[in-house]
């Protein structure tokens, strides 16, 4: 069976973003990017609410093909790879009213599920295929899977900073069990990995 892992950095005090709605840049390290490399590589889906996909399907398409430049970390073999995986892989994104543009480079990789229809689409996935299905960033998106029970992991990495205030990571009380965590030489990250404790 299929497992629907949740990857997402979120600030020390367990901000989603800062007042100002930016995310915790402090962590995107090189530990942050290798490890969104390993979750790609192990995915044969992603799962994105529609917004994370237009953001994603505007960014990560290009990056595996743009100039070289040794003094963009952001360009790097690890960044590459990310954008290879996003291009490769089957995407769903959750929307009630999107269409995926016709020049869209995911077009053909691409299918849009309803937000009703979503949970359904999740079973049936579980049961078929290989890989795993990933939600990178999608916020609302994968805090309604997890209260309907329908996530099996949560990754969270822990970037060294505290907001004090913001879009908190989660929507509510949710009780999670710890099954790793992981430092990396050279971060200050924490990566910590909780199942639901339903599970």
């Amino acid at each position: 069976m299929r497992k629907i892992i949740v990857c997402n950095i979120v600030s020390v005090d367990g901000y989603f973003t800062d007042p100002d709605g930016n995310p915790p840049f402090a962590g995107m390290d090189e530990f942050f990017d290798g490890y969104n490399l390993e979750r790609i590589t192990a995915a044969t889906t992603v799962l994105l609410g529609r917004r994370s996909y237009e953001f994603f399907g505007g960014y990560w398409p290009a990056v595996a093909d743009a100039p070289v430049d040794p003094a963009d970390r952001s360009l790097d073999e690890v960044n590459r790879g990310i954008s290879r995986g996003f291009n490769q892989v089957q995407k769903v994104a959750v929307s009630d009213d999107f269409a995926v543009p016709d020049d869209h480079p995911w077009r053909d990789r691409t299918t849009v599920v309803t937000r009703a229809g979503v949970a359904g689409w999740l079973a049936a996935a579980k049961e078929s295929g290989e890989g795993d299905i990933v939600i990178f960033a999608s916020r609302t998106l994968w805090n309604a899977l997890l209260s309907q029970g329908l996530v099996d992991e949560v990754h969270l990495m822990i970037a060294p900073v505290a907001y004090g205030g913001g879009t908190p990571a989660f929507d509510g009380q949710v009780p999670l069990a710890l099954s790793s965590a992981r430092q990396a030489p050279g971060s200050n990250n924490a990566l910590l990995v909780y199942r639901p404790a339903a599970h």
